[in-house]
C-alpha cells in the first residue's frame, strides 16, 4: 500500500504523486512571486510554498493539476509543511488520475441512501415526509458527491451524506434516552440543515464557494427552498416554519453564522449533534496520523490546540 501524504514523518524525504487542490499567489519580501499551494492525496492534505514561481509555474502548478514531486516534510508553527525539491506535471505516461487522490467517505454512497431512506420512511407527519423526501430527491445526485466543507470536517467526496448519516445515528440514539423529542421534526432537520451547500459549494473536487455560496450562504438557500417545496407540494401549516427554523438556528450563535438562536428544542438538540459530530470527524483525522505518546499538528478549527494520543492507544 502507498503511502499517503500525511503519515510521513518530519524530516523524511518523500518522491510522489499528488493532486493541487488549491493553488493562491502571493509576492514574497523580496519582492518575488511565489504559490501557496494545497497538496491532496486520498490520505489528507499538506501545504507547501513554491519560491520565484514564474508565470509558466501558474499554469502548470494551477488548482485541479496533478504533479510528481521530490522534497522533504518540515514543521512550521505545529503543522506539517512539503519543501519543495523538484516539481514537475504529471504526463500520460505516468499513468495516473485525478481518482487516484481524491479522499472518500468511508461508507459507500448506496449504503449512506439506504440508511437515509429509512429515516425519511419512518416519519409519521406526512408533511415533514414530503418535503424532505422532495428536497433531497430535488438534489440527489449533489447531495451523494459533495463534502460537507471546503476545510476543516467531512472535507471530502461524499462528506456531506456521511455528516448526514452519522447525525441521523446521533439523533436516533439520543432521542431513545430524550423520547420527548420529536424525531420527524428532527430527522428532517438534519437531513436538510446542509443540503444548501450543493449550491454553496462548487463541487466534490477542489472545493470553493459559488456565486451564490458567497453572496446567500447555504442556510438562506435552504430555507428559500423549504418554502418553495410547501408551495410546490400545497403544504401549509406550521411544520414549514418550524422546519425553516431549525435550518435558520442549526449554527447555534450569529457570530457562528446562524440569523437566529435555536428556539426550539429539537433545533437546539441538532445544533449540538451537528457541532459534536463535526469535532469528532477533525478529531479522528487528526489523531489518526499521530503516534502513541504524540501530539497532533495544530487543529485550526478546535481552538488551534495539538492533541495527544496517549500512549495505550493504538
Amino acid at each position: 500500500m502507498v503511502k499517503g501524504i500525511v503519515h510521513y514523518d518530519v524530516g523524511q524525504q518523500v518522491d510522489v504523486f499528488l493532486f493541487i487542490k488549491s493553488s493562491t499567489k502571493g509576492i514574497a519580501s523580496n519582492g518575488k512571486p511565489f504559490l501557496t499551494l494545497i497538496f491532496q492525496d486520498k490520505s489528507g492534505e499538506i501545504e507547501a510554498k513554491l519560491w520565484d514561481a514564474t508565470p509558466e509555474d501558474e499554469v502548470n502548478y494551477a488548482a485541479q493539476k496533478m504533479v510528481r514531486l521530490a522534497g522533504e516534510i518540515n514543521s512550521y508553527r505545529g503543522r506539517n509543511q512539503l519543501k519543495i525539491r523538484n516539481i514537475r506535471p504529471v504526463t500520460d505516461l505516468d499513468g495516473v488520475t485525478i481518482s487516484d487522490f481524491l479522499e472518500v467517505a468511508p461508507v459507500p454512497q448506496d449504503e449512506m441512501a439506504s440508511k437515509i431512506t429509512q429515516y425519511i420512511f419512518e416519519m409519521k407527519n406526512s408533511n415533514i415526509q414530503r418535503m424532505t423526501r422532495h428536497l433531497l430527491k430535488k438534489h440527489q445526485a449533489a447531495f451523494y458527491e459533495y463534502p460537507a466543507a471546503t476545510k476543516n470536517h467531512h472535507e471530502f467526496v461524499s462528506g456531506l451524506a456521511y455528516h448526514v448519516v452519522s447525525m441521523l445515528d446521533l439523533a436516533k440514539a439520543i432521542s431513545t434516552l430524550y423520547p420527548s423529542l420529536d424525531t420527524d421534526l428532527l430527522y428532517a432537520g438534519i437531513i436538510l440543515h446542509d443540503l444548501g451547500k450543493v449550491t454553496e459549494l462548487s463541487g466534490p473536487i477542489s472545493t470553493t464557494y459559488t456565486i451564490e455560496g458567497n453572496l446567500l450562504g447555504h442556510i438562506s438557500i435552504m430555507v428559500n427552498e423549504v418554502g418553495q417545496a410547501a408551495k410546490e407540494l400545497g403544504i401549509e401549516g406550521e411544520e414549514v416554519t418550524v422546519l425553516q427554523h431549525i435550518i435558520l438556528s442549526h449554527h447555534g450563535k450569529a457570530e457562528w453564522g446562524s440569523p437566529k438562536p435555536p428556539l426550539i428544542k429539537e433545533a437546539e438538540i441538532l445544533h449540538y449533534i451537528d457541532n459534536l459530530d463535526a469535532k469528532m470527524n477533525m478529531l479522528d483525522r487528526a489523531l489518526e496520523r499521530v503516534k502513541p505518546g504524540e501530539f497532533s499538528e495544530r487543529v485550526f478549527a478546535l481552538d488551534n490546540r495539538s492533541f495527544y494520543k496517549p500512549t495505550f492507544q493504538k
